[in-house]
């Protein structure tokens, strides 16, 4: 170690120069540096639910679309409000980006001519003059239209939505979803001037512009803010700006390259790998704490500059590396995650632990060999800390079994509450309730109808299959069952209801013909007919396949936990397994739904497999088999306590957590490695117990403390952030530190002497 001190000494200037100029001409590639929104990076290019998804379109069309809602109290049908509906379906035709417009004025009445009753017609339901006995019996006549009321139109008539399919692939690209958003916003701005009602948007593209949008502002909002506090605590803590600014270059120095790496592999950020300079910051700044505090001791004890930082180094070199080796298998355990954010931060932040590292052992004793004339002087209250730790030591000793005793009851009450623990993926609870999205789906859901879908293919298998009656009677007695086993099914959409609606009208329009015919010839008439009705854009291809075997039934359900989706979809798949048909389940709300196993198994198995692997390599360096339980279980305690907590009061883990639980192994296993590495030291020197536990404090102890105030008060403004998983991560992260450091300097202790007793 002295010769590599030495040579750090005579290179100082070389290396305090080369190492800042090497990293910012890397960095200068962070001008390309954007942002990525779209469904599609939550899952890989090879993902089975994503190709599944990729053939639904081949199959039926785009199914993602531009939502507009809007509400009239005295209700929809007047001239204002269908002068609106008119002038927007309109002006959406025309838009770049959009295929097809479906809304209340457009939509294909099924109705008998008056001049002759055999005579079908096909055609807008609002077309002439608005007149106000016109529209008096349009709102009478629009209440029979099944396929219209709770779709396009609220059942009390007084909220309406006009629906914009995009073109193939339009809503996969962040750019083009804020290319469309602007022309649609200012075809709102010019209606809401005319008639001053408030016009909600939705959709695929509103939903990837609002996540594009929080990840820009939380990047630009909570970074600079995050590193503000850091700097100013530790200055606050160490009293002077070398305090402050060492240990801040090996953070800033090891974001630059981190983030520089990623652009030049072609990665965006998103809402998740925006956090990773504060997950950085989370990696570099503890060890950084330990080696400053440490030389800080050193030279206030008298001892010369350059053997303080070898002393500093001999006694920490060991731990640094072994937290961050741990911190790197923590969130190198993200990387099995199926959810691509996660597992490329996962990768990313895992590199930043290496890196971390060697500009902690590398250019930062550098930067303190500059340090040869002065000396850090240690204040009466900080000398009066040795005899504070001694006290503290004894207390711990004399009361061991009682503060083990203590703390498994609290664990085994938390604990319970992880059997009351729910995951949940739902991509618009992702937001807060105060962002426009989240107030657009509650919105629609409240007035109109359910604003997810279910994407049901049945597959009748034969050509032609459905215009088979048993099928299509088969598919009516699904429609029925669901719908009385789920109230959050608000409406049900295929061409079954053309055929029933074909069939009734042919039958002078009487409710008791609302029923799938028994002959095969009369429903392919019915489709026929009706195909060749409607006007160019209108076609029935997402419907159905072009060999007509495959049926599109579009479920439109409420915003519900992730649980409760796949609950509704595992019903479906079962009712179906029950008949002589093939059912396949799609849309985006069911790929992240079922993205929610991703997710558990994500907290799962990379906390499982850190803790693991962690203790692998404790046995391997400690070579003390027996401190294992005692290793573990301060680790897991704040993550048991947090997620019980959770569970108690009802809040449900999602992404945000589960990445939590990542940061929260990785900081608690750095402190005990810090605990039992100089527990070690005092031990091989002969001390007893109580000796062994005032040394940790003594070297450890205080940097714990100062750690976890850094890192806790940094986590809590993400309480600030408008993306729930984000305040989520702020909330347990920081709770999660603050327990850790209390397991670790008062559990701990305490099962070390109740060992030690034993």
């Amino acid at each position: 170690m002295k010769r590599y001190i030495d040579f750090l000494d005579r290179f100082k200037c070389w290396i305090a120069i080369i190492i800042p100029i090497m990293i910012f001409s890397l960095g200068v590639s962070l001008k390309n540096l954007s942002f990525e929104g779209s469904y599609r990076i939550w899952f890989a290019k090879d993902s089975k639910i994503l190709t599944n998804y990729d053939k639904f379109r081949q199959t039926f069309g785009n199914d993602d679309s531009v939502i507009i809602v809007f509400k009239d109290p005295n209700g929809i049908f007047n001239k204002k409000a269908i002068s609106s509906i008119q002038r927007i379906t309109a002006k959406l035709w025309k838009t770049k980006y959009i295929t097809r417009v479906d809304s209340l004025t457009s939509y294909q009445y099924i109705h008998a001519s008056k001049d002759d009753p055999d005579d079908i017609l096909v055609e807008d339901f609002i077309k002439g003059d608005l007149t106000k006995d016109y529209l008096k019996q349009r709102a009478k006549t629009a209440l029979t239209q099944r396929q219209l009321v709770g779709s396009f139109l609220s059942k009390d008539e007084t909220t309406t939505m006009i629906s914009a399919r995009l073109t193939p692939k339009a809503g996969e690209k962040e750019d083009i979803s804020f290319e469309l958003m602007g022309y649609i916003n200012k075809i709102l701005e010019a209606e809401h001037a005319k008639t001053g009602y408030k016009y909600w948007t939705n959709g695929g593209a509103a939903l990837t512009t609002s996540f594009v949008t929080i990840a820009q502002k939380d990047g630009s909002t909570f970074t600079p803010l995050i590193f503000v506090t850091v700097f100013v605590l530790l200055l606050l803590l160490f009293r002077r700006v070398s305090g402050a600014f060492i240990p801040l270059s090996v953070v800033v120095l090891t974001i630059i390259a981190v983030l520089s790496v990623q652009v030049l592999l072609g990665y965006k950020l998103n809402n998740f790998t925006a956090n990773i300079p504060v997950f950085i910051i989370a990696i570099g700044i503890a060890d950084a704490v330990h080696i400053y505090l440490v030389w800080s001791m050193y030279r206030g004890l008298g001892v010369q500059n350059k053997e303080a930082v070898y002393k500093t180094l001999s006694k920490n070199f060991q731990p640094i590396f072994l937290t961050s080796l741990t911190t790197a298998i923590g969130f190198l355990s993200l990387a099995i995650s199926h959810v691509v954010p996660v597992k490329t931060l996962g990768l990313a932040t895992s590199s930043a632990a290496v890196l971390a590292f060697v500009l902690s052992v590398f250019y930062m004793p550098t930067l303190l060999l500059f340090f040869k004339k002065s000396k850090v002087k240690v204040s009466q209250k900080e000398q009066s800390f040795v005899l504070k730790y001694k006290k503290y030591a004894h207390f711990i000793v004399t009361h061991d079994k009682k503060i083990v005793l203590f703390v498994t009851a609290i664990f085994v009450f938390f604990a319970i509450g992880l059997t009351k623990v729910k995951v949940d993926s739902n991509t618009i609870r992702y937001f807060e309730k105060n962002v426009e999205i989240r107030k657009s789906t509650e919105f629609i859901m409240k007035n109109l109808t359910g604003p997810m879908a279910y994407e049901i293919v049945v597959d009748s298998g034969k050509k032609d299959g459905i215009k088979d009656p048993k099928f299509l009677k088969t598919v009516d007695r699904f429609y029925k069952e669901f719908q009385a086993k789920f109230s959050d099914i608000r409406h049900l959409n295929s061409l079954l209801d053309v055929v029933k609606e074909f069939h009734k009208v042919m039958h002078s329009n009487s409710e008791r013909y609302y029923k799938v015919p028994n002959n095969k010839n009369l429903i392919a008439q019915y489709l026929l007919l009706y195909s060749m009705s409607l006007p160019q854009g209108m076609e029935i291809n997402d419907k159905m396949d072009i060999r007509e075997r495959l049926l599109r039934v579009t479920a439109q359900v409420n915003l519900v936990d992730t649980s409760k989706d796949l609950q509704m979809l595992s019903w479906i798949k079962k009712w179906w397994a029950k008949t002589p048909y093939k059912v396949e389940l799609n849309g985006q709300t069911q790929m992240f739904a079922f993205m929610q196993k991703d997710v558990t198994n994500t907290l799962i198995y990379s906390i499982s497999m850190a803790l693991g692997l962690v203790s692998i390599i404790m046995i391997l360096i400690f070579k003390d088999i027996k401190m294992l339980f005692i290793f573990i279980l301060p680790n897991i305690l704040p993550l048991i306590l947090v997620v019980g907590l959770m569970g108690w009061l009802g809040i449900n883990i999602d992404l945000g957590v589960a990445v939590a639980g990542a940061i929260i192994i990785g900081v608690a296993v750095d402190d005990t490695i810090h605990f039992f590495s100089k527990y070690f030291l005092a031990k091989k020197e002969g001390l007893n117990i109580e000796d062994r536990l005032s040394y940790v404090f003594t070297y450890s102890g205080k940097a714990m403390l100062y750690t976890t105030i850094i890192l806790s008060l940094s986590f809590v403004l993400f309480m600030g952030s408008d993306f729930a998983p984000n305040f989520n991560f702020g909330l347990i992260t920081a709770s999660a530190l603050v327990i850790a450091l209390v397991a670790d300097l008062v559990l701990l202790p305490a099962l070390l002497s109740w060992k030690e007793r034993d």
